[in-house]
């Protein structure tokens, strides 16, 4: 059983994509604390794919190579109450899988340790605006 919801709304990848984002040559991650509880809460996951990545069937496929990814990915590098959005980049579906798998694991620890200076510093100064 998945450790994780999935992403639907609109809103939800906008939110994520004004938070934190970091990209790699073969993929972007996008996150952002959800609104819910952040300790209890599952971790949220969405996929994407423009169309300048090219056709349904490129899209689709990149869509299917991230959502492989996220599976293989151990669960407690997701932080709980995180929405966490995979844009596919144009060589997402053809690159080798090892690649994109190692890339996706490195730019989720960088964007987590990312969440969690901000959330200190949150902690530190709750009056500020983020």
């Amino acid at each position: 059983m998945a450790k994780y919801l999935i992403l639907k709304k609109r809103r939800d990848f906008l939110k994520a994509a004004k938070d934190t984002t970091f990209v790699t040559h073969h993929v972007v991650i996008q996150a952002a604390f959800c609104a819910e509880k952040k300790d209890e809460a599952l971790p949220r996951i969405g996929f994407t794919a423009t169309k300048k990545i090219g056709k349904a069937f490129y899209r689709n496929r990149t869509k299917r190579r991230l959502r492989a990814v996220v599976r293989e990915i151990e669960q407690r590098t997701f932080l709980n109450g995180v929405d966490y959005v995979f844009v596919g980049r144009r060589d997402t579906g053809y690159c080798p899988y090892e690649k994109l798998k190692n890339g996706a694991e490195w730019a989720l620890k960088k964007i987590n340790s990312e969440l969690k200076n901000k959330l200190k510093e949150h902690e530190k100064n709750p009056d500020s605006a983020d």
